[in-house]
């Protein structure tokens, strides 16, 4: 399909049209953001400009092929089998990757697509049911006792804390981790979250990539990822993982954020994955300098100041357990919502 023509089934809103400048005319009255961005993909320029969110560095533009755009949302429709007619919504901001790529998977596969507000408790005042979307662990903690409303539900731009995934455990929405980037028009690769079969119990730390999508790591550890039909060059990533095949891996933090204490080397994400048993407001940890350890690792919890005991640090190694906690009434976010932390930590 052509970037400047659209599935003759497309609804957004609940309304069809004949030609795109039908639809773009329309989108006015839904929002500037999507008419801009409907404007942008029906023009003949071959690429879409996209701000990363800036979670891992100052934001920066990113000029996406439309054509990749396009294999990315035939891909996860193959995936999920979201065919012609699915009935989905759109809750995430249309200024970045997530919120494009829905309205792009509308497009490509003639969805019923619905726009709302982003907001951070999205179903609030939704009283219908649809069969997929897309959200961020905020949204789906927010959203947890009409969740069942949507059947197939993909989340990103963060971790899923355990408390969370234990929490959906009894919904009946399937609910996906996802892993990916603005490079790669979004996720390249999935994990289930709930609704484990016995078999798949045993692997249901990895994520499992979607179709024509290899993966490898470098000298580093970290991802590399293959995938002719939305990159013309491998994508390096900073991510560190444990490979397990070509199409599956445990993701185990990011590059920039381990702590190197004593010559051990800790990643923040499997420490936080380990405290989101005990800790329920938000936190990260991190690397400060230390005279004796080199860096030592400390924990960053927003909120006022309270008390932590040992017992919230049970599941940690000795290595692992934070030499100091500090308090932050509001840590520093991205336009995403996402935790900056090198910025929250300059206001220790």
């Amino acid at each position: 399909m052509k970037s400047n023509s659209f599935h003759t089934s497309f609804q957004i809103n609940g309304e069809s049209f004949t030609n795109s400048e039908e639809l773009v005319q329309f989108s006015q009255s839904i929002s500037n953001e999507i008419n801009q961005f409907l404007r942008a993909w029906f023009s003949t320029d071959p690429h879409i400009v996209v701000m990363t969110s800036g979670s891992t560095g100052s934001p920066k533009s990113i000029h996406l092929r439309k054509d990749f755009m396009i294999n990315s949302a035939l891909a996860t429709g193959r995936y999920f089998q979201l065919g012609e007619h699915t009935k989905a919504l759109c809750c995430l901001p249309i200024k970045f990757i997530a919120g494009k790529m829905m309205l792009v998977r509308a497009l490509t596969l003639g969805w019923d697509l619905d726009v709302i507000e982003s907001t951070s408790n999205p179903l609030k005042e939704i009283t219908k049911e649809y069969d997929f979307s897309a959200m961020v662990p905020l949204q789906l903690r927010n959203s947890i006792s009409k969740i069942d409303q949507i059947k197939t539900l993909i989340v990103g731009g963060g971790v899923v804390s355990r408390d969370l995934e234990k929490a959906i455990q009894t919904v009946d929405t399937k609910c996906y981790a996802t892993y990916g980037m603005t490079e790669t028009s979004t996720h390249v690769a999935v994990k289930k979250l709930n609704k484990f079969t016995q078999l798949e119990l045993e692997t249901a730390s990895a994520y499992k990539t979607l179709q024509d999508v290899t993966v490898s790591k470098d000298k580093r550890s970290c991802l590399v990822i293959h995938a002719p039909k939305i990159s013309d060059v491998k994508i390096n990533t900073n991510d560190v993982v444990q490979v397990v095949s070509k199409t599956e891996f445990n993701w185990k933090g990011r590059l920039d954020h381990v702590i190197n204490s004593g010559g051990v080397k800790l990643h923040p994400e499997e420490i936080e994955q380990k405290l989101s048993h005990t800790i329920h407001s938000r936190f990260f940890t991190a690397g400060i300098p230390d005279e004796i350890l080199g860096e030592k690792c400390i924990l960053v919890i927003e909120g006022e100041n309270h008390q932590i005991t040992k017992k919230h640090f049970s599941k940690l190694s000795r290595f692992e357990i934070p030499k100091a906690i500090f308090f932050i009434p509001k840590f520093i976010e991205t336009g995403s919502g996402k935790i900056q932390r090198f910025k929250t930590l300059e206001l220790l």
